[in-house]
């Protein structure tokens, strides 16, 4: 970890904030649940096909990633509390819009509402936001802020379950709607105020050579094209098992309630576990932390091929949740590593679209092979073949800055 040679702008105020943060991400981020936990319910209204509502699924990742880019050059020019407040009423309003569903009214309220406006408001302003209160342990900070939709997917699918059993889904998104923007509105308009202002040392490495600052010794837009590259292909087979498990279950005949109790242990597991990815990616930098999350990415998504009894599947599920959790935050840090503190404010957003965008591929991609095959192993295994690409590429990323000298 690179420390700064000056004071640290670190203070107990820093963490309150990352936790508001926190709590934020968890409940803006349960809205979407509804959808995954209700997969089979809505499908059956849409014609029995599964890619229909992953398919809103995936416009509220579409539209929380390229949302996010405005939002956060607006949080830039307004402050961030306005954009997380406008983000919470849109999320409500989306979900109420989607009640009217399936069909075009659940798309336009996930994709516009949920997403575009709502999600965007709140996770790249975030992501920003938080990582400007923090200097010596900004890698924890940001993994303890993106477990937010972690929390929100281990808490909120077995409660929207049983909801969903006794009220229908329709109102389960009516009700959580109105309780979700009760709680973040008042929150951010009391917590979160203007960061601190403060210079950061220029990034190891970067070098200038009579002419534009090098990053691994390539041009910098050339580094970051390949990080873009790089969150998306680790967020397609990352999204899978997330967005289908409860689905899967079903059709191995788990009961619908255990399989959103597994999804609630995989996601526990990685908002646990995400934590500790922090402390590591503090210590051993954002690219050596998501070569190692890659690989168990990779190993554990190739065990969802191997077992199909509860308990195993039980076992699979944790060991996933453990084992990706700390890419995403991995890779912001990564960003924040090599690239002016300055340039946060668009590099941040535009990898978060990235990554909004192959969770949105992978959720949908899932749906339609299931729909084309009928079970969910060829899904599972062109997702294994996805997560190669980023291995491929971060190997790369890792090499140019470990194993070469750099200029200078």
């Amino acid at each position: 970890m690179l420390q700064p040679s000056f004071a640290s702008i670190e203070t107990r105020q820093s963490w309150t904030v990352a936790f508001v943060a926190l709590g934020v991400m968890a409940f803006a981020y349960g809205a979407p649940w509804i959808n995954v936990v209700a997969l089979k319910t809505i499908a059956a209204e849409a014609g029995g096909e599964r890619a229909a509502p992953a398919l809103a699924g995936a416009l509220a990742w579409f539209g929380a990633g390229f949302g996010g880019i405005a939002m956060g050059y607006i949080a830039e020019r307004i402050g961030v509390r306005w954009t997380v407040m406008f983000g919470a009423l849109m999320i409500a309003c989306g979900l109420a819009l989607s009640s009217f569903g399936p069909g075009w009214p659940l798309y336009i309220g996930h994709g516009l509402f949920i997403g575009l406006f709502g999600l965007a408001g709140i996770n790249a302003p975030l992501f920003v936001y938080v990582s400007r209160w923090f200097d010596r342990w900004r890698g924890s900070a940001l993994a303890l802020i993106s477990s937010g939709s972690y929390i929100a997917g281990a808490v909120w699918p077995p409660i929207f379950e049983r909801v969903v059993d006794m009220f229908g889904w329709r109102n389960a998104m009516l009700g959580y709607g109105l309780v979700e923007a009760l709680v973040i509105v008042p929150f951010a308009a009391s917590f979160l105020v203007r960061p601190p202002e403060f210079r950061e040392p220029v990034a190891a490495t970067s070098t200038r050579l009579d002419g534009p600052a090098l990053v691994l010794g390539w041009p910098p837009n050339v580094v970051f094209a390949l990080l873009m590259a790089m969150i998306f292909f680790c967020c397609v087979p990352m999204a899978m098992p997330q967005q289908h498990l409860v689905a899967f279950c079903s059709d191995l005949g788990i009961n619908a309630s255990r399989g959103a109790f597994m999804l609630s242990v995989l996601l526990g597991s990685a908002f646990l576990s995400r934590q500790v990815w922090g402390l590591i990616a503090d210590r051993i930098g954002g690219l050596r932390t998501v070569l190692i999350g890659s690989v168990a990415q990779i190993v554990t998504m190739s065990a969802f091929l191997m077992t199909q009894d509860e308990f195993g599947l039980f076992s699979v599920a944790a060991a996933f949740g453990l084992g990706f959790s700390g890419l995403i935050p991995a890779t912001v840090l990564a960003v924040r590593e090599l690239f002016p503190a300055r340039e946060a404010s668009w590099r941040i957003p535009m990898l978060l679209l990235c990554s909004a965008s192959g969770m949105a591929t992978g959720s949908w991609l899932a749906g339609y092979i299931y729909d084309h095959f009928g079970y969910y192993a060829p899904a599972f295994t062109a997702g294994v073949g996805v997560n190669l690409l980023h291995l491929a590429i971060v190997s790369t990323l890792v090499w140019r800055r470990y194993m070469r000298p750099v200029a200078v």
